[in-house]
């Protein structure tokens, strides 16, 4: 355990970052997957309304991987190649 009060700060800032970037990747890999599952269905029919919704969909999941790239969860590097597959995958359609 910690043996002087910075150390102990430490322990507890580190928690609270964890949890905070725990937050931010789980739920982009959350909205990822459904993104991916909703093009799935958009594959198998495509109708105006479909694709309005993953345009929205893939709008908030950029919003969110910009988020925690600004709060250094995510390396800028990393956040790009996020965007420009999700992006590739809806344009291979």
């Amino acid at each position: 355990m910690a043996n002087n009060k910075s150390a102990e700060k430490r322990i507890r800032t580190n928690e609270r970052n964890r949890l905070q970037n725990l937050l931010y990747k789980s739920s982009v890999r959350t909205l990822t997957k459904k993104f991916l599952k909703d093009l799935e269905v958009y594959k198998e029919s495509k109708t105006p309304e479909q694709k309005e919704k993953l345009t929205k969909m893939l709008g908030a999941v950029y919003s969110l991987i910009d988020k925690g790239t600004k709060r250094n969860v995510f390396h800028p590097n990393t956040a790009a190649r996020k965007k420009a597959q999700l992006s590739a995958s809806l344009k291979s359609v």
